[in-house]
């Protein structure tokens, strides 16, 4: 049985694989930044306090190891998908939409827990980064999608 392939979409794609390889380079540069700042420390302790009070949340903690292999993995995944990117390819245009918005949400609460926790939170000095990275690749989504 043969899959039918969708066409790539008939629009110049450059200026989305350009945002595809930035939103991936900058979640590498965004989990180094957690790495060397200790955000395990903080995200499995608030695990394990929602947890307490709403135990039917899977939440996962983490060990480091684990957690920063899973992350490098998707980074990787990320970058190998690049020239499909560059293609234009339907299904990686319509995935990077939710990419972007989850990325920008990350991005807004590191900032946000900064101003809770009532210092720089692990991950917040790259997170304008990543806010800028998620914007400029739902923009080149969103013309993709309107083309």
């Amino acid at each position: 049985m043969t899959v039918p392939v969708q066409p790539p979409i008939p629009v110049p794609v450059p200026r989305f694989g350009r945002a595809w390889v930035a939103m991936a380079a900058v979640i590498a540069l965004h989990v180094t930044d957690e790495a060397a700042t200790g955000f395990l420390s903080v995200y499995n302790p608030a695990v394990r306090a929602i947890r307490a009070r709403l135990p039917y949340l899977p939440l996962p903690t983490f060990t480091f190891g684990v957690w920063l292999a899973g992350l490098a993995a998707g980074v990787a995944l990320l970058l190998l998908l690049a020239p499909a990117a560059f293609r234009g390819a339907r299904w990686i245009v319509r995935a990077a939409l939710p990419l972007s918005v989850l990325m920008f949400a990350n991005g807004l609460g590191h900032i946000g827990g900064s101003f809770y926790l009532g210092r720089l939170a692990p991950g917040v000095m790259s997170a304008p980064l990543l806010l800028a990275a998620s914007v400029w690749l739902f923009n080149e989504t969103w013309k993709l999608l309107r083309a």
